[in-house]
């Protein structure tokens, strides 16, 4: 079975394991997805993230994180860019996600970052999702 879409294949199946309290989630592995796990890791939104060597594409298992009350730390995590319709974004037109409370994540020339860096190293990029 071939994948459209492996990014919102990443999203869709971190929301559904954050919404019924899984403590990790394993999705295939590729180096945009390994990207957003390392913004997710570095802003606060997951414990942790590896790689597992499967002999073919491989997998990244993804350790979610939840609030001391057991509520998950990510409460929304929408993708904004899609293969069918593409959405760029300057540094001036950068979306403000719950007024500065979440994050965008972007894939640029620099890599996939988040909207902090973008704005402090002035450039732009492809939106790729919206966290909060």
């Amino acid at each position: 079975m071939s994948l459209g879409d492996p990014i919102a294949d990443m999203l869709t199946r971190i929301r559904n394991a954050s919404r019924v309290g899984r403590s990790q989630v394993q999705v295939k592995a590729s180096k945009v997805c390994e990207g957003i796990a390392a913004v997710l890791k570095e802003e606060g939104y997951i414990r942790d993230y590896d790689r597992i060597d499967d002999g073919k594409q491989g997998l990244l298992r993804v350790f979610l994180k939840y609030t001391p009350d057991g509520r998950p730390v990510i409460q929304m995590i929408k993708r904004v860019s899609t293969p069918g319709r593409r959405k760029y974004c300057g540094v001036d037109d950068l979306p403000v996600v719950l007024n500065g409370m979440g994050i965008s994540i972007l894939s640029t020339s620099r890599g996939v970052v988040s909207d902090r860096v973008c704005r402090r190293d002035h450039i732009g990029g492809e939106l790729l999702c919206m966290v909060s």
